[in-house]
């Protein structure tokens, strides 16, 4: 057997394992950018349910802050006229979460001591639930939108390889069908030194089984 024909059938050899390797890893990184795309879907989802959600607390928390400023309004209106059934009245009347502020500024003698607090609301123990939800929420919806920022670059990563790897599968077919052996190796050379390269590089990439 001549050196030429030895050498084709070198060619011929290499070219058949790399393109069953590059076919194996195009399948494999076509289904990483599909489930990454999955994941991708499922935090953006979740972000725009947390930032709804957040949405509708923080409209709450603004309707009940108007519910504890309308009752000490007129809990003020009746101290300062007098009425004490009255002021009580409305003093019955507080949220549970505004009661504690209410008490701590009433300690603090705003009616005699022009340096305490103007109001309730300026003390450290007024806390509206929904408005700490509504940040909370918020919070989770900035978190899922990065997830989902970051599953669209993994993503996109690995259809960057399948396009690697489909050109690794086009240099080792072509390979195979020129007469020149020089032009049929220097072909292959390439398939195989891109294929070995994103194979490489994929290793680096973080991999996900499960939808």
């Amino acid at each position: 057997m001549s050196d030429t024909e030895k050498r084709s059938n070198l060619v011929e050899t290499i070219a058949t394992i790399l393109l069953a390797f590059a076919a194996v890893a195009t399948a494999w990184t076509t289904y990483q950018s599909a489930q990454w795309r999955g994941q991708q879907a499922s935090h953006t989802a979740k972000s725009t349910t947390a930032r709804i959600e957040s949405s509708t607390a923080f409209t709450r928390a603004g309707q009940l802050t108007q519910v504890d400023i309308a009752t000490f309004t007129q809990w003020v209106n009746a101290t300062v006229a007098g009425n004490t059934e009255l002021a009580d009245f409305y003093k019955a009347r507080f949220r549970a979460e505004f009661t504690p502020a209410f008490d701590a500024w009433l300690a603090t003698k705003p009616l005699t001591d022009p340096n305490a607090p103007k109001t309730p609301f300026e003390m450290s123990e007024y806390v509206v639930s929904e408005n700490t939800k509504a940040n909370e929420l918020n919070t989770e919806a900035t978190k899922q939108s990065a997830q989902a920022a970051s599953s669209v670059e993994r993503a996109d990563n690995y259809m960057l390889a399948v396009v690697l790897f489909a050109a690794s599968l086009f240099f080792a077919g072509i390979s195979t069908k020129l007469r020149s052996i020089r032009h049929r190796e220097a072909l292959l050379a390439l398939g195989v030194l891109i294929f070995l390269g994103t194979a490489i590089w994929l290793a680096t990439l973080p991999v996900r089984l499960v939808s």
